[in-house]
């Protein structure tokens, strides 16, 4: 999974950018469908190396590894906070073991913050907050689409 999020990262979605405002990223399902239980090293040994790996051929100076870590790192406590009990959460938090509304709550989370720290980190400068959070929103949304989309299309019920 780690190689084709790669190779569609790098070939297709980089290459889509509509009015500079929906630039997708979708490499962060494979940080997003780690299993729950993985140790808090492994998660953050695997953000790391995706998202330097996006990094190198982006060439983007480790952006994407600094979001791709935060994430990994806040996931467990994100995973806590919207299952209710611990019985809910399957090991895999992916939308075939989980119900629909769950995983657009946890996905949306994830992504939001991600995004937020990869384009303020990326622009760094608080210069033109609306537009980036505008860029931030709408890149979301589309990326939010492709996830759960490509959950739909892969792990048909």
């Amino acid at each position: 999974m780690f190689i084709l999020l790669v190779m569609i990262q790098i070939l297709i979605l980089n290459q889509v950018q509509l009015s500079g405002y929906i630039n997708p990223f979708m490499y962060i399902l494979f940080i997003l469908l780690l299993p729950v239980n993985s140790p808090a090293y492994v998660l953050l040994i695997f953000a790391f190396l995706m998202g330097i790996t996006i990094d190198v051929f982006s060439n983007s100076m480790g952006i994407h590894a600094f979001a791709s870590v935060f994430i990994a790192y806040i996931r467990p406590v994100v995973l806590r906070t919207i299952s209710v009990r611990d019985e809910e959460l399957d090991n895999y938090p992916g939308l075939m073991q989980n119900n629909f509304f769950w995983f657009l709550k946890y996905t949306s989370i994830i992504v939001i913050i991600h995004h937020f720290i990869l384009f303020y980190f990326e622009v760094f400068t608080f210069t033109g907050f609306f537009n980036t959070l505008l860029r931030v929103l709408l890149s979301s949304l589309f990326s939010i689409f492709i996830i759960v989309l490509s959950q739909f299309i892969i792990f048909r019920k």
